[in-house]
């Protein structure tokens, strides 16, 4: 059993390395590209036995940053 986890910055919240990849992105001639947030994504190798709120409960001790980050949780 697996779950993905996708983790992004709140809205609000300033994105420096987005930013940076939107200039590149500009640089490299894509002008058409007026913001980028930059994420993670996680993938977890779980037992056959774990549940979605297991993988939720990992997310709030561990894996997001809940004051500033939010996330979804996708088992797959």
């Amino acid at each position: 059993m697996k779950a993905r986890v996708q983790v992004m910055l709140k809205n609000g919240v300033l994105d420096p390395q987005g930013e940076a990849v939107r200039h590149a992105l500009g640089a490299l001639g894509f002008d058409g590209v007026k913001g980028v947030r930059q994420g993670k994504v996680i993938e977890l190798d779980l037992d056959a036995g774990a549940t979605e709120a297991d993988v939720t409960a990992m997310c709030e001790k561990l894996l997001a940053n809940t004051v500033i980050e939010s996330y979804s949780v996708e088992m797959i």
